[in-house]
Order: structure tokens, then sequence, then C-alpha cells
């Protein structure tokens, strides 16, 4: 099994839980140490908190954080602390922004009629039997699994009367677009980069589609991918590759966080040629591979992880 440099070292930021945390597993399990930097609620630590335990049964250094990833304060301590904890040669190998920090409301009240309420009517007065007893048989078979039903199903709820302004969009903007770059640039000023490294991030499909509600995220993740693809001209000199990983829609707390993602997730399973949704191990299995030394000519990239999800 192929074994990291036992001085390296992957901070990933958001890594109590989905990409991140299946990340700190698939790498520790191959001998880096791991820094996990998250923000949970005490009482969600009992469900952190053995998973963090099972990282530490690797044998590999362990430190986690639970602070405010987006504060210079939680920054400086963070990287204070794990500059003090790594040796002579330890060195950050990757660092993976991997937050999922950002708001779900909608621009405008959304009063289109249903056009699956229509056609429901119609078919209900074709057949000659109740207009809701359909309804109620196509959704009860969608909650069973019936992908295909997904758009005869009921549409989410949406608050109308909670829209976007200027500081759902900043903070939205600063947590899932350039926050990495204070991580990165504090990083590199600090000499914590190992001479081969690695910055990795995570958008989706939803940075070109229109997702109802999903407009701040979206433009969020707009901004990463140009930073990154900034981040991957300017750190080169210094040994830094930077790269996008745009994962296939996965079954994750944040997805579910999305108004209509039962139906997000159907759409997907229908398109994906291998019939399935993207798994966080499947994402953290090509994070594994482009640590290693022979990716290092991969700079600049969008990678996307989705078993073909988007051409499905």
């Amino acid at each position: 099994m192929y074994s990291f440099d036992k001085n390296y070292w992957a901070l990933i930021i958001g890594g109590s839980s989905g990409f991140g945390l299946a990340t700190a597993h698939k790498l520790a399990n191959h001998g880096m140490n791991i820094c996990i930097v998250h923000r949970d609620r005490r009482a969600s630590m009992r469900h952190i908190e053995p998973s963090f335990e099972v990282l530490r049964k690797t044998g590999v250094a362990v430190l986690t954080f639970n602070l405010d990833a987006l504060s210079s304060e939680g920054r400086n301590q963070v990287l204070d602390t794990l500059s003090a904890k790594l040796s002579d040669n330890g060195k950050v190998r990757l660092v993976l922004h991997s937050l999922a920090f950002g708001n779900l409301k909608l621009m405008a009240p959304f009063v289109r009629p249903d056009a699956s309420e229509i056609i429901i009517k119609k078919m209900a007065e074709t057949l000659n039997i109740d207009e809701n007893a359909l309804a109620d048989t196509i959704q009860n078979l969608f909650d069973e699994g019936h992908d295909p039903l997904y758009t005869l199903s009921r549409k989410p709820e949406y608050a109308n009367d909670m829209l976007l302004d200027e500081s759902d969009f900043s903070r939205t903007l600063h947590a899932m677009g350039y926050n990495i770059i204070e991580w990165v640039r504090d990083i590199h000023q600090k000499s914590l980069f190992s001479e081969n490294s690695r910055v990795l991030s995570l958008t989706s499909e939803g940075n070109h589609i229109a997702w109802r509600s999903y407009a701040a995220v979206s433009a969020a993740k707009a901004v990463l991918e140009s930073v990154s693809r900034s981040m991957a001209v300017e750190y080169a000199p210094y040994g830094v590759r930077t790269n996008v990983i745009q994962a296939g829609v996965t079954d994750t707390a944040a997805l579910r966080a999305i108004p209509g993602s039962t139906h997000i997730r159907a759409n997907a399973r229908l398109r994906n040629p291998c019939g399935r949704l993207t798994t966080p191990e499947d994402v953290a299995n090509v994070i594994y591979l482009l640590c290693m030394d022979e990716s290092a000519w991969v700079n600049g990239s969008l990678i996307c992880v989705d078993g073909g999800e988007r051409i499905g």
C-alpha cells in the first residue's frame, strides 16, 4: 500500500463531515498527518468525535480545531499551533478547502404555477380519478425511490418572505469563494508548504446550472474557480499546484440543506451513466491520487469527479 512521507500534513478546512472527513480518513490510512478545522455546535460533537478517534487510531498525528475558519483570529490560532506541532521536516502537503457555509435564499418570490400540478390535474380528468389521490400516489411512489417520478412529485417549499440581501451575498462569497486565498497566503508566508504541495477546493454543477435558491452559492463557486486559476499561476513557482474538483451530486448535509435536494438527487441518479450518486469516498479517492508525486503536473484544472453525470 502506498504511504506518504511521515512528515506530510493535510490541512482540511471543513473536515467534520462530507468530503472533508472522507478525505481525512483516506489520507490518514495512507500515512498523512491530519489537521481538521471545523465549526460545529457542542451538541453535535458527540456524533463527530468518534470519527476523529478513528483517525487517531491510524497512528498518524491528528489536530482538530472547532472554531471560526473565516476569522483571522481562528486562522492564526490554527497555523500557529500547527507550526509548533510540525517537526523540523514537517510540511503541509495538502490544503483542502471544503467549507459549506452559504446562504440558500431566493432572489425573488416563487410565484410561477407548478407545471406538475397542471399535468396531474389533466391526468386525473382523463382517467376520471380523484386528483388529490393521484398526487398522493405519485408522491408516495417517489418517496419510495421511483426517481422518474421526480418531475411530477410535489415541489419544495420556498421562503418567499426571506430574500437574498447584500450581507447574504457577502458572507457566502467570503466563505465559499475567496476565504481560500487567506489560508493559502498565510500558509505560504509562514513557509509551511512542502516543496511539492497541493491546494484543492470543491465546486459543483451549480457553478453553471441555475438551481432555485442557489444564487449566492453559485456566485461563490464562480469566484472560487476564478481565484483558484490565479493561485495556480502565482503560486506555481513555489511548488504549489492549485486545482478545483467538481464533484457530482452527493448526498451530504450541505446538499440536503438545498430546497429541492430530493429532486436534484433523483435527476442525478437518472442522468449518471453509473446509475448512482457520487459519494464522499469517490472524491476522497481522487484527492488521494492528486496528492501523489505523479500528479505534480496537474495545475489550474477543473477536475470532474462525477461518474460521467455531467454528460448524461
